[in-house]
């Protein structure tokens, strides 16, 4: 009989995210997480260079997973594209096990040293979610989907944070309504299309930004690049 081998990773994750309530994602809930685990810091560090930011973003990739697993058995053959959008939405904040813990890393990443990192993890989750809904676009409309995500994304999260209502029913009114307002954009743009002499405008500059091309994909099996493990 052999040994499960240790995902000593996921074990300090864990373990931090007992301490995150009261430390937050700090070095003080990084080594207590390593002395519960019982690992040599060294081993901790290599697997988490930078210690306790490190662990926060490693948490917040494991909801992006929890969330497309979610989303990838639901059927959707029958629901409105919006819809799909708002469902992956909610399976990302429905995944959160401890809201404390999200609340930390919300004031985490609103520092000014960590904001870029913030900012990637959020445009990590857009993109997670348009990857799973089947997204094809290779131009400029895979960048401003994805923005336009993430804005009701962070924004739908900062206000699931003071949600105090039943079954967060009134996050979810929220979510609609920015999702609503994103779609009103979009009907905005098709009716100036129509617009004599803006119309011209709008498809030239459609046509401008349709050369622009979303990054390619790197692939996971060649050497040089280096990921916090999940």
């Amino acid at each position: 009989m052999t040994d499960t081998p240790r995902d000593i990773a996921t074990e300090i994750l864990d373990a931090a995210l007992m301490h995150v309530p009261f430390d937050g994602w700090s070095d003080t809930a990084f080594n207590a997480a390593i002395k519960d685990v019982e690992v040599a810091p060294a081993v901790a560090k290599g697997l988490f260079p930078r210690g306790a930011i490190d662990l926060a973003a490693a948490y917040h990739r494991r909801g992006d997973d929890a969330m497309a697993a979610a989303l990838e058995s639901k059927d959707l053959s029958d629901m409105r594209f919006r819809d799909k959008v708002a469902l992956a939405v909610r399976l990302r904040i429905e995944s959160v096990e401890d809201k404390e813990a999200v609340r930390r890393g919300a004031t985490l990443f609103a520092l000014p040293m960590h904001a870029a990192e913030g900012a990637k993890l959020i445009w990590g989750t857009a993109d997670r979610i348009w990857t799973v809904l089947g997204d094809t676009s290779r131009d400029i409309n895979w960048y401003t989907k994805r923005a336009t995500l993430s804005g009701v994304y962070s924004s739908t999260v900062l206000y699931w944070l003071g949600d105090d209502s039943l079954d967060n029913q009134a996050t979810w009114a929220f979510l609609d309504r920015r999702i609503d307002d994103v779609m009103q954009v979009e009907k905005v743009k098709s009716q100036m299309r129509k617009v004599p002499g803006v119309g011209k405008l709008v498809t030239g500059a459609e046509s401008f930004l349709s050369r622009i091309k979303s990054p390619k994909r790197r692939r996971d099996d060649l050497p040089g690049g280096w990921t916090v493990p999940r």
